[in-house]
């Protein structure tokens, strides 16, 4: 009989890219199967760096930091003292040259109809405050909504970076455990091969026997011819 043929030991696969080693698949002393994936120096520089601003980033969503309030106040004080200044520029002349009409052509304010158009302007230009009062409560929002969606969008930027590396890893890992399973298998058929032609070691057997037979028939042979000669 035959020996029984020892089953293959484990295939493992490796990815490599340009001579360089990226992903390996491998079993490990406790039978437990792992892909690992190799970072260049390059690759991980810019793994950290996504990982870490994007936990700084998650955890100072909501967060305004002092420098940050100190910005927005001078925006808004900008912005407060640039609409006063326009309205200024607007009804202060007008009121001077109504004021002026008037002390021209009567020498005194008590003319109604001049009055009622002086009043009118400094309604207005009360509306005009109370509307620049409004206008900077929705600039202080708008400040605040535009630094949000800015922040969700550097977040979903490091997100999807850090999303397509790690497949892009996962694809390498997947190809190295590919490669590992395609040696296995042809192992495996080798070993069931083996297995399923049980007369193939025996008929080995048999021919070396043969060929051991013949070459010592051979010589017997040929001393037997030299004595009939």
């Amino acid at each position: 009989m035959g020996k029984k043929s020892k089953y293959p030991k484990y295939a493992t696969g490796s990815v490599d890219i340009n001579g360089q080693n990226v992903s390996n698949a491998q079993r490990n002393k406790n039978n437990t199967v792992s892909s690992s994936y190799t970072m260049n120096d390059t690759e991980k520089s810019i793994y950290d760096g996504i990982q870490s601003n994007l936990s700084t980033s998650l955890q100072d969503l909501f967060s305004i930091s002092d420098e940050k309030q100190k910005q927005w106040d001078e925006q808004m004080n900008s912005y407060k003292q640039s609409g006063i200044q326009n309205i200024e520029d607007i009804y202060t002349p007008m009121q001077t040259a109504l004021k002026n009409d008037i002390a021209s052509r009567f020498g005194n304010f008590d003319n109604s109809i001049f009055m009622d158009n002086l009043n009118n302007i400094a309604d207005n230009k009360a509306q005009a405050v109370a509307d620049l009062s409004e206008a900077l409560l929705q600039k202080q929002d708008e400040l605040y909504t535009t630094e949000m969606a800015n922040r969700l969008n550097y977040i979903s930027l490091l997100s999807n970076l850090n999303t397509t590396m790690n497949n892009n890893m996962l694809s390498y890992m997947q190809l190295a455990n590919a490669n590992s399973a395609s040696g296995n298998s042809y192992n495996a058929n080798a070993y069931q091969a083996s297995l399923y032609n049980p007369y193939a070691n025996t008929l080995n057997a048999i021919a070396n026997v043969g060929q051991t037979a013949l070459s010592f028939v051979n010589p017997v042979a040929g001393i037997m011819k030299n004595f009939k000669s």
